[in-house]
């Protein structure tokens, strides 16, 4: 049957092909593309919200440049292992940091290996002269041989930087793993979500984020107050640290801005395992700060160190963590009155008893009889096991609650709830211990609160 050169049949094939070039346009601004080292560089250039791209597997030589790149929340642009099992394998460049991410936002890179070669250079960087750099998520990447000297970072931001997601990489025997913000304190990070990440045998921090001057102008910098979190990580210090003055804790939380924008952030740290630092604390803090759920153990010193830094400590919570050190467990510097917020419920294994505070409300032992009361404390890792023996009867301290809203606040180091008042990093239900720690990723629960 002939169609008239107008009228129902034309319409019909007018639509179609609309419907058709619609369908065309779309798939060229949100498409997916596989590339490998040849021709990577040219097509990542080119993406817009929505566009994934996959890398093959292979040596890639030429860096990987996010600079002016912008996705959206609903559209981000990924940048991701094509096979995850056969993983894409970054080689440094000398003079060139590996990632460099200038002027970017909404981009997601996972599953990479980033192989420093031992060059004086940093594996993923928010290079200073970018303008802003925020909701990038790292995510399953392998940061290795970054470790030429202290100065060398697998992670680091030098800009504005927010709304940051650090999940699940690996970092070993770099420099130093993460330094988020800058010395002098003039590049916010801020808003982040740092969880299930291995970093071990750093020479200088496994994890510091900068102190915060005053929050600079920067176009969609929220405005409203924000909680940074630092979640089941394992952070060792066991080998080849740095001494003397160049020595460094484990973790080190510096202070947000002093007033104005920013002024009432804070950071809440849980399920963390730390371990071994036989020349500087495994945890250092100032401003305001929640440590609750982890594990401390240092065979080799001491544990947590609340202090003046750049600032002081202004709100300070510690409850329910478990330490065990060979050195002071807790200690408390500054103006503490002012600052300690609430420290109960913690289980404490040192040499030193600490604050007189700290008897009342917690369960304070010598390191010496550690193995008295915990099932294996001494163990290597792997077989370490802090939960309290069976038989052993604790205290139920007097503060059980927590007044202030913390994610996952109800939660012991594996994630299983508090039905009582208990003491230290485990719940007492929990029978069977989920994860005994040791220097890989812990698994993460998907139960914990959405922050």
């Amino acid at each position: 049957m002939s169609c008239p050169a107008s009228g129902p049949c034309i319409q019909r094939a007018l639509r179609i092909f609309a419907f058709l070039l619609l369908f065309v346009c779309v798939s060229a601004f949100a498409d997916e593309f596989l590339v490998g080292p040849s021709d990577y560089r040219s097509v990542i250039t080119k993406a817009v919200p929505g566009s994934i791209m996959k890398l093959s597997p292979g040596v890639y030589n030429g860096g990987l440049q996010i600079v002016r790149l912008n996705g959206t929340a609903d559209k981000p642009i990924v940048i991701e292992a094509a096979d995850a099992a056969h993983l894409p394998r970054f080689l440094a460049r000398p003079g060139k940091n590996t990632i460099s991410i200038v002027d970017a936002s909404y981009i997601v890179i996972r599953n990479l290996i980033l192989d420093g070669r031992n060059l004086p250079v940093d594996g993923v960087k928010a290079e200073g002269y970018s303008r802003y750099a925020h909701h990038i998520t790292l995510e399953g990447l392998q940061i290795l041989r970054h470790g030429f000297s202290q100065d060398n970072v697998a992670i680091s931001t030098k800009c504005p930087a927010w709304n940051w997601v650090i999940r699940g990489n690996t970092i070993a025997r770099a420099g130093t793993g993460m330094y988020l913000g800058n010395s002098d304190g003039s590049a916010a990070f801020f808003a982040g979500l740092i969880e299930g990440n291995l970093i071990y045998d750093s020479i200088g921090y496994n994890l510091q984020i900068k102190h915060q001057q005053v929050r600079p102008a920067v176009a969609d910098l929220p405005s409203d107050s924000h909680l940074t979190i630092i979640r089941h990580n394992v952070f060792s210090k066991f080998g080849n640290a740095s001494t003397g003055h160049r020595a460094r804790p484990n973790v080190l939380i510096g202070h947000f801005p002093k007033q104005g924008l920013g002024a009432d952030d804070r950071y809440a740290l849980y399920g963390n395992f730390f371990y071994a630092n036989s020349t500087e604390w495994l945890f250092q803090a100032e401003g305001n700060v929640a440590l609750y759920a982890n594990l401390f153990v240092n065979p080799l010193g001491h544990a947590v160190h609340i202090q003046p830094h750049n600032d002081a400590p202004k709100n300070i919570w510690l409850f329910h963590n478990t330490i065990v050190a060979n050195g002071k467990g807790i200690e408390l510097e500054g103006d503490v009155d002012t600052y300690l917020r609430l420290m109960a419920g913690n289980a404490v294994f040192a040499t030193s008893s600490g604050p007189a505070r700290l008897q009342s409300e917690n369960f304070v032992v010598p390191f010496s009889k550690a193995q008295e009361y915990l099932i294996d404390p001494s163990a290597p890792l792997g077989r370490l096991d802090l939960r309290f023996k069976p038989v052993v009867s604790r205290i139920e301290p007097s503060a059980c609650t927590v007044s202030e809203h913390f994610p996952d606040a109800g939660k012991d180091f594996d994630g299983v709830a508090y039905r009582q008042c208990g003491v230290g990093a485990y719940a007492t239900e929990a029978a069977v211990a989920r994860w005994l720690p040791n220097l890989s990723i812990k698994p993460l629960r998907q139960a914990q609160d959405n922050f």
